[in-house]
């Protein structure tokens, strides 16, 4: 973890913009002994912090009946990667009310404005690729 001089953060390039709601997959270094191995926790996104401190954020999921959740920093230097599932159609920025729902209460809609605009970035990106080899043909 780099501190810059003024007191922030240098953020973590693997982590993508994540907000509550959505169902991520967190991938993070623990070590065992004298070897280290990744381990992924997935879960629901409960609660984002952000602040001065790099913040953090709250992923929770129920395993053999039993709620767990675990915070992340994210200027850890232990986190590897996380990925997003699905991003799930709330209105509050706290979750925290899911922790006293059943499975089948605890189901999110889909938000999927966000997956059609990464749907859209992407196709307009293989455009300009496709376009950059037509121009690469031309001046050979």
């Amino acid at each position: 973890m780099e501190i810059n001089p003024l007191g922030q953060v240098k953020a973590n390039p693997n982590i993508s913009q994540i907000s509550p709601g959505d169902m991520v997959r967190v991938s993070f270094k623990v070590k065992e002994a004298s070897r280290e191995r990744l381990q992924s926790f997935p879960g629901l996104v409960i609660r984002v912090k952000r602040g001065a401190g790099g913040g953090s954020f709250t992923v929770r999921r129920v395993t053999h009946g039993v709620g767990v959740e675990h915070t992340f920093p994210f200027a850890s230097p232990l986190l590897d990667r996380v990925e997003i599932a699905r991003h799930g159609k709330v209105r509050r920025a706290k979750l925290y009310y899911m922790r006293r729902l059943s499975a089948k209460e605890a189901r999110l809609k889909e938000r999927r404005e966000k997956v059609v605009e990464k749907a859209a970035v992407e196709e307009a990106e293989e455009a300009e690729e496709a376009e950059e080899a037509e121009e690469a043909e031309d001046a050979e």
